[in-house]
């Protein structure tokens, strides 16, 4: 039987829509929704003498992503042309950076499955303006949206050191995390924020020998669901292929390919164009843009903590589990929410499970973050400082939160108001349990039988206790006294 092994090699762009007010080389505003063609000038229409300026914020952005990814940031970067036809580009070009980008040779580290982490090389990161928007749904010819056009794009492009869809879901994911917590773009995919194309092919060993798939690239993924299952379909496709024509790369281009994300199948669009293709040249209308010593260090004095660095940190200090800090890390502002409680005095793991198991859900109903419910650091941290102190319990604190997040008041206030302190005065408890058990004689013998019944018959008075004393009673304080009497 033929012997045949293979390793999946993936390569990842991601463009990147830059959250400033205005484009890349005009004044018009950036904003998704607008009427179509409501927000285009002369410039981004790309009308005959219009000069293009620098959007200084948005290079700013671009470079602060380039810190954050460890790159290496050049003095000097230039403009170029990059030539292609188009109905979405009204120029017949687009603006771009060819030899000299703005960033380069760093590297992003992602999470494993199985554990641990894979550091991923990053080839290049430079700026560009978007194109428009074609629009098929309006019958039987398109449309185009020139609102987009503009936007300033910009593009990451990793090393093909991804053997897996899992793992260029972690990289996407993480990328998604790292420009959020730099405050440079929304990342919202369904606003087609962040668009992913893998380059996927197959080192295959076949009877000893090595042969490599062609490379196939699936453009303009906006979901980590259809990125993923896009390289994984890709993988079984090449395998298929290789296995049925023999097709290796030096026969064949480079191809381009979509994803028909209901019948999950990628589909050919058209051979790949090379550099020359473009026909790049030095963008005439700009001059080159060059860093000093001291802008550069401006705009490294706006890194912030890396979310994974924050959320290893979570599970190091606090001693989290790693999910808990992930939920946590997954927005900036739950992380900056989470330590200013810690920083009031709370236990970490009990603000994490306020934040996480009532806090985001909460947030989520109501389509916000945590930092606008209107609930206060200072509350939740006293809220998990009675929770510590058995002076509300964990399951009374769930509603506290949801009336704090509805009324503004304190959690102290609504303890009371709600009759939800418990009662942990020993000698109090002590003369309920007395008559609980005077009450179930039956139940006290199978405890004290210790038979298969002992541990129902024992929660079972517990809670004839707590039903008594409407659930105010300290649970453990009742457990204790208990386990004194029926010894």
């Amino acid at each position: 039987m033929t012997n045949v092994q293979y390793k999946v090699i993936v390569g990842l762009e991601i463009h990147v829509q830059l959250c400033t007010k205005s484009k890349m080389f005009c004044s018009c505003a950036v904003e998704f929704g607008a009427a179509p063609n409501s927000r285009v000038c002369p410039v981004c229409l790309g009308m005959p003498g219009v000069l293009p300026v620098m959007n200084r914020q948005a290079f700013e952005y671009a470079v602060l992503v380039g810190l954050a990814l460890d790159c290496r940031i050049p003095m000097f970067t230039k403009w170029d042309r990059k030539s292609y036809y188009y109905p979405d580009l009204p120029k017949n070009y687009q603006i771009s950076q060819y030899d000299l980008p703005l960033a380069a040779n760093g590297f992003l580290e992602i999470p494993l499955e199985s554990g641990g982490g894979k550091k991923i090389g990053i080839i290049r990161a430079h700026l560009e303006e978007d194109a428009g928007k074609n629009l098929h749904t309006a019958g039987n010819f398109s449309q185009v949206d020139l609102n987009r056009t503009g936007t300033p794009l910009l593009e990451i492009v990793t090393e093909p050191d991804m053997n897996s869809g899992a793992e260029v879901r972690a990289l996407a994911t993480e990328l998604q995390r790292i420009v959020r917590f730099l405050g440079v773009s929304e990342a919202d995919m369904q606003k087609g924020h962040m668009r992913f194309e893998p380059n996927i092919n197959l080192i295959i060993t076949k009877d000893g020998a090595e042969y490599r798939t062609p490379i196939a690239e699936i453009k303009n993924l906006n979901s980590f669901r259809a990125l993923e299952r896009s390289v994984n379909y890709e993988v079984r496709r090449q395998l298929d292929e290789f296995l049925e024509t023999g097709q290796v790369m030096e026969m064949g281009n480079k191809t381009t390919r979509g994803w028909d994300d209901e019948q999950e199948v990628s589909v050919l669009q058209r051979e790949k164009e090379e550099a020359h293709d473009y026909r790049y040249f030095p963008e005439p209308d700009l001059v080159p843009v060059e860093l000093t010593p001291e802008w550069l260090q401006q705009i490294r004095s706006r890194l912030c903590e890396l979310p994974l660095q924050k959320q290893m940190r979570y599970v190091e200090q606090y001693k989290l589990s790693d999910y808990d800090a992930g939920v946590l890390t997954a927005e900036l502002s739950t992380a900056e929410f989470f330590d200013e409680v810690v920083r009031d005095g709370a236990e970490p793991k009990r603000v994490c499970n306020l934040l996480t198991q009532t806090g985001l859900k909460i947030a989520n109903e109501k389509g916000c973050t945590i930092n606008n419910l209107g609930v206060t650091p200072e509350g939740i941290a006293h809220l998990a400082r009675m929770v510590e102190a058995d002076t509300v319990s964990s399951s009374s604190s769930v509603s506290i939160f949801e009336v704090m997040v509805e009324t503004g008041k304190g959690p102290e206030v609504l303890a009371e108001e709600l009759n939800l302190i418990q009662k942990s005065d020993a000698g109090e408890l002590e003369r309920i349990v007395d008559q609980v058990l005077a009450e179930n004689p039956g139940a006290v013998e199978d405890v004290t039988g210790g038979g298969k019944k002992s541990k129902k018959a024992r929660g079972f008075l517990l809670g004839q206790v707590m039903q008594k004393t409407r659930g105010q009673a300290n649970p453990k304080v009742v457990s204790d006294i208990l386990d004194k009497k029926l010894d």
